[in-house]
């Protein structure tokens, strides 16, 4: 820090500039690139569009658009606002993406420009008739900082540099999580024992189908709302569910996704499984499940909006080893999983720290006093 604080009392004692982006950046949009585009002209070079999983790639096709240093963004969808940057790559965009090159590079470098897009263009989405939105004409008018160059690279060699320590980190921690999934495919892999009975979920398991309430229904409380998402949507006084309890998600993105919950919730569009705890303790049904989860999401329904039904899960087969063998299978799964999952262990702690960390810097590194003409 001290070495860019001695940049910026040397070289902009009085704030610096601020630029809109149109004065100092090309800005283009992508092209309409179906699925059945890119099967028809597969190849090695990437397709970015409006998604963040795999860094944003939607395929690969034969042929590329860009081959200069740059960023894109994603300009519509629930990840709109999303910046991506790109140097050493040939690659394409779709229509809802954008892309900003920067016109003189010798006033401000792409990287610096990228970082600071980080932490702004959030504040720039529109969500009109509930579709966010990041359009050119809304990104051409962001305002950004552009302090002299010496400023500029020192401050990207140090978030660079935290961000190289958290790709490691990420990196261990994949490779943990593949080795908990070989793992529990092991554990979990009861094909062709004699030992083993196996039932339908409807045969050994109750269904509860979940409660329908807005959030203008809840009421002030700390109950989790758990619905069709990863998360809670919102909280609520009063519980609909008490216990450890096996959630699968009916209807939306997340339509057939498995959690647990060992807490007092409130479920709405979801339903509830409860296995007979006489014969299955629910945490070995919770893994089970969780490890057939590309199964459960082929049983999805529906060409509008996914959703899966509870008739198709009664017929679903699971094994019944003895309550002793789920309890030791339950205990060494449990391990794995807090040391790639629990935010407060391990390799996931450290690296919620150094994104703690990250973005303290980050925020505080890239904020700048406006220089005022006089």
């Amino acid at each position: 820090m001290s070495r860019i604080e001695e940049l910026i009392a040397a070289l902009c004692p009085d704030g610096v500039e601020f630029r809109e982006l149109d004065e100092i950046c090309h800005i283009n949009r992508g092209r309409v690139m179906s699925k059945e585009y890119l099967r028809d002209n597969a190849g090695q070079y990437p397709v970015y569009s409006s998604q963040t999983a795999n860094g944003g790639v939607f395929g690969y096709i034969n042929s590329y658009d860009y081959d200069f240093e740059s960023i894109t963004w994603t300009t519509d969808g629930a990840n709109a606002g999303s910046v991506f940057y790109h140097c050493d790559e040939k690659f394409s965009i779709t229509n809802v993406c954008g892309l900003l090159k920067v016109k003189d590079d010798s006033l401000i470098t792409t990287k610096f420009i990228y970082y600071v897009l980080g932490i702004t263009t959030k504040q720039h989405v529109s969500s009109g008739m509930g579709n966010p939105k990041l359009m050119s004409n809304a990104m051409s008018k962001i305002r950004v900082p552009v302090p002299p160059l010496a400023v500029q690279r020192e401050i990207v060699r140090v978030l660079d540099t935290f961000t190289a320590l958290e790709a490691e980190l990420e990196a261990e921690l994949e490779a943990r999580r593949r080795q908990y999934a070989y793992y529990r495919d092991r554990l979990l892999a009861f094909n062709g024992r004699a030992d083993i009975r196996w039932a339908t979920l409807g045969e050994i398991a109750t269904f509860r189908r979940g409660t329908a309430i807005t959030q203008k229904g809840t009421t002030d409380g700390k109950i989790p709302v758990v619905a069709n998402a990863p998360a809670p949507i919102y909280f609520h006084g009063e519980s609909n569910r008490w216990g450890e309890t096996i959630v699968i998600a009916r209807s939306g993105a997340y339509s057939g996704l498995v959690s647990f919950w060992n807490q007092p919730i409130f479920l709405t569009d979801a339903f509830s499984v409860h296995p007979d705890n006489k014969l299955l303790k629910p945490r070995f049904v919770y893994y089970f499940l969780q490890n057939e989860q590309e199964r459960i999401h082929g049983m999805k329904k529906g060409s509008g909006v996914p959703h899966v039904r509870v008739k198709d899960f009664e017929s679903f087969d699971i094994p019944i080893p003895p309550l002793d063998e789920q309890a030791r299978i339950v205990a060494i799964l449990d391990k794995f999983d807090a040391l790639v999952n629990d935010l407060t262990i391990g390799l996931p702690a450290e690296i919620n720290g150094r994104r703690q960390q990250y973005a303290h810097y980050r925020n505080r590194l890239l904020t700048f006093p406006e220089k005022t003409e006089r």
